[in-house]
Parts: structure tokens; sequence; C-alpha cells
């Protein structure tokens, strides 16, 4: 065996194992999805195979392009505000201010916490009558909404919680980009004149690019693919105002057992977050770089 084969070999078995947990736990159940999708099944009785009869069902049903819409919805709520707020934490903390260790566990703390627990304490937080934001806008004569029972205030409480969680998990994303930036950069652009806000503009976030596009693409799978705070704070309701299509898809399986069409959802919002991915490489592919040598 050649030193060349050997190698290749040795690079083989070393991703082995990361490579047969993509197969086994990535690949095969997307091909195991979709496959699914061509099926009618019931889970008790036998498969009985319905070609596309599925995704026609899906192109004529309301209730599910009304569910991708309150999705997308949510991402829209959550995303840009959880980006725009980790991102003014990172610079903050990245100007040597005391106790940064401590502020740093303060923030990701709420990330660590179970969703459904969350959502339940959210819940609580949110209650019309007992709940501490209402009794607080009640100090200062403010009648607060019914806010999780309201369909124009629940999905924007959903939305707040998931700020809430993640923005301190993206700061470190984003306070680790800020320091890789070499300071000789910002020097050099202080000595040309620039001031502060220029060189945030035309320094700073051109490089933390990497990070952003990291953060983004993360945060928005994980959006799309929201659950646990939609069913432990309003189940879906009030009106399927927060009927998100991760929900529509559980329901769809494990309550009325339409297994067969609820792969065909997954399907569908596997292709959604196919597509906005796919964009987002584009868009960052030539404004990003590597390398700050």
């Amino acid at each position: 065996m050649t030193r060349g084969r050997r190698g290749g070999l040795h690079a083989y078995l070393f991703i082995g194992p990361s490579l047969f947990g993509v197969v086994a736990f990535l690949l095969l159940p997307m091909v195991i999805v979709f496959a699914l999708s061509l099926f009618d099944w019931e889970l008790l009785s036998a498969p009985e195979f319905a070609g596309l009869d599925n995704y026609r069902r899906l192109a004529a049903d309301g209730g599910t392009w009304h569910s991708l819409l309150v999705t997308v919805g949510y991402v829209l709520l959550s995303i840009p505000l959880q980006t725009v707020l980790a991102l003014a934490l990172a610079v903050l903390l990245d100007r040597r201010v005391k106790g940064l260790r401590f502020y740093r566990s303060l923030f990701v703390v709420p990330w660590m916490a179970t969703p459904i627990v969350l959502g339940l304490v959210w819940r609580w937080i949110f209650d019309p009558r007992d709940g501490a934001i209402n009794r607080a806008l009640a100090l200062v004569g403010v009648t607060g909404p019914d806010w999780l029972s309201d369909p124009s205030w629940a999905l924007p409480a959903v939305a707040l919680v998931s700020v809430w969680q993640y923005t301190g998990y993206n700061m470190l994303f984003f306070l680790a980009g800020l320091q890789g930036i070499p300071r000789e950069l910002h020097d050099a652009a202080a000595v040309d004149g620039a001031g502060p806000r220029q060189r945030f503009w035309r320094v700073t976030l051109p490089l933390l690019n990497p990070t952003m596009f990291f953060v983004t693409v993360t945060n928005l799978i994980g959006a799309f693919q929201v659950f646990d705070t939609v069913y432990a704070m309003t189940d879906g309701g009030p009106s399927h105002s927060t009927e998100v299509l991760n929900f529509r898809i559980f329901q769809t399986a494990f309550k009325e057992f339409d297994f067969g069409y609820a792969a065909t959802l997954s399907t569908l919002l596997f292709a959604v977050i196919f597509a906005v991915t796919l964009a987002q490489v584009r868009f960052f592919g030539k404004r990003t770089t590597y390398d700050l040598s």
C-alpha cells in the first residue's frame, strides 16, 4: 500500500464515526421521510402507496400554507431583533468591562434552560391577571392585553421569549468574533481619521461576516423548527395564530395519525429551510473573508 493510500485510509478512519452519525441520523431519516410522504399510513394499518396524492393535497391545503406564513412571521419577529441585541451586547462586553465572566454567564443562563420549562414560566408571566408584565404595566396606569389569548399579541409574545432565550447565546459568538479582529486594524482606521461609528461599519462589521453567517444560518434553521415554546405557551392558539409548521406536523402525525401527510409537511419544511440556507450562502459567500492576516 502506497503512502498516499495509507494516509487516505487513516483519514477515513478518523472521520468514520462522524460520517456514520451524519448518514445514520441525518441523511437516512431524510430519505425515509421522503419515501413515507408517498404513502398513506395511519400507523395501525399497513402503508398504502399513494404516489403524489399527498403533495396534491398539500397544494390545496390552506391550513398548511397559513402555518407556513405564521412560521415566517415568527422568524421575522425573532431573528432580526435577536441578532441586533446579541451584537450590541457583544460590542459592550468587548470593551473590557469589569466582571466580564459574570455577565457572560448571566446572559447565557436562559439558553441553558429547557424550552418547555421556559414556556410554562413565561405563560405565567404573560397571564393577564396575575402575570408580572401586566402587574408592572398597571403600576404606571396601563392596562395590559390578554397576551396569549389575543391573536394580535400571541405570536409576538412567543417571539419575545425566543429573543430572551437565545440572545445571550449568540452574544458569545459575536464576542468571540470581535476579539478575533486584530486591534491594529482599528488603530490604523483611527489614524486615518475614522470615528467610532465609521470603524464599526467599515472595519468591525465586515470582518464579522463569518460570525454573522454562522449565527444567522443556525438561528434561522432553529427558528423554522420552533415547537417546544409554542406547545408550552399557546398550544398553537388562539385561532391558529401561533400554529407554526412544525406544530402542524406534530398535530398531523400524533393527533390525526396521518403519518404519510405529516411526512409530506416535513418535506415542505425541509425544502423551505434548504432554500433559505442556500440564499444565505450565496449572500454571504462573496462578502465573507476568513483571512485576517
